[in-house]
């Protein structure tokens, strides 16, 4: 089995529906506006499909047109990369067998920071939804933990995956022995990450991110208040990542993109996400957040115009979402195509 690269191409994408009733309360309506943007957003580029349940479907239909099909699975909330499967081709499946599969990670709300009955079961019924097998996984992850480069190579925070509120008694070794089975990679390079500062645990996919084999993106927080657990985690991952060596046996070469101005976009809530580096990458395009300080937007889209020749870039607002602590990456997640 392997788990392609996020640039490589899809045969879809997929989102989920917030309930009106979920966590979110008075702030609902604005997320799902959110949502609702990013799916029509995407829709322009590939398939989208949105998980929704029954009693959410009219709304959502309403909100995202007919460009973004419904896929009847009732969700808790929007996270579909944490709760959803994560998709794996088998380009040597024999005829007759599946060449593609999905990885149920078995979602426990970020360490059981959050009880999420439906979400806890997305995976295994979105699968079972679309007729693909699924893998069941010997441990407790989050899709956006972990961040591949479709050759082999997988960068990871010990502080989500081995993290006893997930995988208690389970050692970094046996971790990785397990993401080696299920999603192809042959070497991990670990950062340490950060424990309790945010409801992941210090998801790679705000931190650090594969933008081509050999080549990362790495986020800067901001420095204007002075050294915080985000300064010390990135200046951690930075030595990481100036050492390893992918899968390959080539040295990393790191582009780093700095968070904007906490003054310049107004005021937000603790939780809110400032990390350019939870964007998505679609057929054709590349969506990434648009925060309010333009000579950092800029940049970000600049940054990512370079890397990523080829594809349109769409900048979109998503700060309702934001203030939950999540981005765009957070939001989707991708079906690979089979080659």
């Amino acid at each position: 089995m392997r788990m392609p690269a996020e640039w490589e191409p899809h045969d879809g994408i997929y989102l989920a529906w917030p309930p009106s009733d979920s966590l979110w309360g008075d702030l609902a309506p604005a997320v799902q506006r959110d949502i609702a943007r990013l799916a029509r957003t995407l829709a322009e580029y590939e398939p989208v499909a949105l998980l929704a349940g029954p009693e959410e479907e009219v709304r959502a239909r309403r909100a995202c047109g007919t460009s973004v099909g419904i896929a009847p699975v009732p969700v808790d909330d929007l996270w579909i990369r944490d709760t959803g499967p994560v998709f794996v081709t088998r380009p040597d499946a024999p005829e007759g067998a599946a060449a593609r599969m999905g990885v149920d990670f078995h979602f426990n709300g970020w360490g059981g920071k959050q009880r999420h009955p439906n979400d806890a079961l997305v995976a295994r019924n979105l699968l079972r939804h679309e007729g693909i097998p699924r893998v069941d996984a010997a441990f407790t992850a989050e899709g956006g933990s972990f961040e591949v480069d479709g050759e082999g190579t997988l960068l990871a925070a010990e502080s989500s995956l081995v993290n006893p509120n997930r995988n208690l008694g389970s050692t970094r070794a046996g971790i990785e022995r397990e993401l080696h089975r299920v999603l192809g990679v042959s070497r991990v390079i670990w950062v340490d990450g950060v424990r309790g500062e945010d409801i992941t645990d210090c998801h790679i996919d705000g931190l650090a991110r594969f933008v081509a084999p050999g080549v990362v993106l790495l986020n800067r927080p901001w420095h204007g208040d002075g050294p915080d657990v985000w300064t010390r985690a990135y200046e951690q991952a930075r030595g990481v990542l100036a050492e390893a060596r992918d899968a390959r046996g080539r040295r990393l070469e790191i582009v780093e993109v700095a968070e904007p101005d906490p003054y310049a976009i107004g005021e937000r809530g603790p939780e809110f996400l400032t990390s350019y580096l939870n964007y998505v990458v679609a057929n054709g395009v590349v969506v990434l957040p648009r925060f309010g300080d333009r000579r950092a937007d800029d940049r970000a889209a600049g940054v990512l115009r370079d890397l990523h020749p080829g594809r349109d870039i769409r900048q979109i607002p998503i700060d309702a979402v934001g203030e939950g602590g999540g981005g765009i990456h957070c939001a989707t997640q991708q079906l690979p195509r089979v080659p």
